[in-house]
């Protein structure tokens, strides 16, 4: 579904990604790691289209997303959904009017319609019943949870995380992997994961990426990532920094 082909972005002189490739099947769950600075966030915008890559090409079905005009890039990034790390919501707005804003804004379904999207897409993230309370009423997995419900009220064929267990206990964040495994499961999505929380590659991954200097260090099952004894891996895994080796 999707294929990275040699990937390299620098800023500066500074190089994030250097000659990234990869393939993502259909409905496979994907979750790639590295310490901070490694490129992972910026490999998410690339695979969207939110940023060119200075050399190589991103293809989305086997199109490639270098040359397509604004218009063309939406088409494409209509089939993705994303959950940022904040969960990016209005404070302004009801759970509702969150939830559904983008079906609202393209008034291609009656108000009706809408709010049903919005009732099954809180269902699927357990927050049924809280369409008419506010963001600022909601802890923070609740509010993970309505920003995952704002990405599939569209069901879309794939769905990119960034870093979704950020600042939530462990109780919590254990709860937002099983959502994304419901959800992955339910609306059969492709799943890209960006994440430092080991649990989660546990609980979510059947592969898993490792980016290290921006280069693609590691292409492994989770099984064979925590049994591995290299020491990059072993060290990032287990969360041993060595200050003489850039902080692995």
């Amino acid at each position: 579904m999707i294929e990275a082909q040699h990937l390299s972005k620098k800023f500066g002189t500074n190089v994030v990604l250097d000659d990234v490739s990869f393939t993502v099947q259909e409905g496979q769950r994907l979750v790639i790691i590295g310490r901070s600075g490694t490129g992972k966030s910026v490999l998410l915008k690339h695979l969207v289209g939110l940023m060119e890559p200075d050399q190589g090409e991103v293809l989305v079905n086997g199109e490639k997303l270098t040359g397509l005009d604004e218009r063309e890039l939406l088409r494409v990034r209509s089939r993705f959904g994303m959950l940022f790390q904040s969960a990016a919501l209005f404070d302004s707005l009801s759970v509702a009017e969150n939830v559904g804003f983008v079906l609202q804004r393209e008034r291609k379904l009656s108000p009706k319609e809408v709010a049903d999207r919005v009732a099954e897409a809180l269902e699927m993230v357990e927050l049924g019943g809280t369409q008419d309370k506010r963001p600022s009423d909601l802890s923070g997995g609740m509010r993970k949870r309505v920003g995952l419900a704002c990405t599939i009220i569209y069901h879309p064929e794939i769905i990119l995380y960034d870093e979704p267990t950020t600042g939530l206990d462990l109780v919590v964040s254990d709860s937002i992997d099983r959502l994304v495994l419901r959800v992955n499961e339910k609306l059969k999505a492709t799943t890209i994961v960006v994440t430092h929380d080991m649990r989660s590659v546990r609980t979510i991954a059947q592969r898993v990426i490792m980016l290290y200097h921006g280069k693609v260090y590691a292409d492994t099952t989770p099984e064979e990532l925590f049994a591995s004894q290299d020491p990059v891996i072993y060290k990032f895994v287990n969360g041993i920094s060595d200050a003489k080796n850039n902080g692995f």
